[in-house]
């Protein structure tokens, strides 16, 4: 019997620690991020992406990017969104602008999950840059400046990633230290 509850124990301490070492766990904004997790419950829970959490809901994307995916996201912090002009995120957020934030939004996601290390695999390839296709159709262009990664806008405009490789159960999180904007 002794053997028997030795057993268990084991089995159960092995079973768990297997878990807990698969399954690195990332802090974003204050909060873990759960691999377990997809990408609207981790997010909810950061204190960095409030206002990217109200877009996503003004936008009626929350099922989307609760959905199978997988999807890279290009997640821009709410210092990022500060970094527009005045007025833009409350403009963005009104019912009549709802498409408009919705390519917004979706100019940040890719179709697929693209770790750090595979974006810098095909930057490689790429002879310094790739271009991504977003799921609204457009594109980003990526590259790399020593170790750290850029992400590039139809406009010109730069955001580098500044936490890489938060996996999600449905893709992965890049978070991003500015907006990403289409042309228009």
């Amino acid at each position: 019997m002794k053997t028997r509850k030795f057993l268990s124990v084991v089995l159960f301490a092995l079973a768990f620690g297997t878990t807990s070492f698969a399954q690195k766990i990332v802090k974003v904004g204050g909060a873990a991020m759960y691999p377990s997790k997809n990408i609207i419950e981790n997010a909810i829970n950061s204190k960095d992406h409030t206002t990217l959490v109200a877009a996503v809901k003004a936008a009626d994307l929350v099922e989307t990017l609760q959905s199978k995916g997988p999807f890279t996201v290009f997640a821009p912090t709410n210092e990022a969104f500060e970094k527009l002009p005045m007025g833009t995120v409350e403009t963005l957020l009104k019912p009549e602008n709802k498409k408009m934030l919705q390519t917004i939004l979706t100019y940040h996601v890719v179709a697929g999950k693209m770790n750090s290390g595979d974006i810098a695999k095909a930057i490689k390839m790429g002879n310094g840059k790739v271009i991504l296709k977003t799921v609204s159709g457009a594109t980003l262009t990526a590259w790399m400046k020593g170790k750290k990664l850029y992400i590039t806008d139809e406009n010109g405009g730069t955001s580098q990633v500044t936490i890489a490789d938060v996996n999600q159960s449905n893709g992965v999180i890049h978070v991003v230290n500015a907006v990403l904007l289409p042309k228009q």
